[in-house]
């Protein structure tokens, strides 16, 4: 009777072990879980920046004045006719 419940108890203790540390384990599992959350914040951020570039995108194929503000202000251009006023601050070296 001695060796069956030292025999049941090995296997317990080789089940919880299994269970706790081996693969698929409670380890894994909060492991997982955290990897879970932190790919979920960065696809929430991924799908904010998307929204914004459609928005843009929209923006361009409906009218001139998005396209006009976008190549005033990255390409530095002024229309024909306009005279380019450039602002410098002299406390800037």
């Amino acid at each position: 009777m001695r060796v069956f419940a030292l025999t049941l108890t090995l296997l317990l203790m080789l089940l919880q072990y299994s269970l706790w540390f081996g693969k698929n384990g409670f380890s894994d599992l909060h492991r997982i879980s955290d990897e879970i959350e932190t790919q979920r914040s960065v696809n929430v951020n991924l799908q904010k920046r998307n929204k914004e570039m459609y928005a843009e995108i929209d923006d361009l194929r409906q009218g001139l004045d998005a396209i006009e503000e976008r190549a005033r202000h990255e390409l530095g251009m002024v229309k024909e006719g306009e005279t380019f006023y450039r602002v410098i601050n002299e406390d800037q070296p």
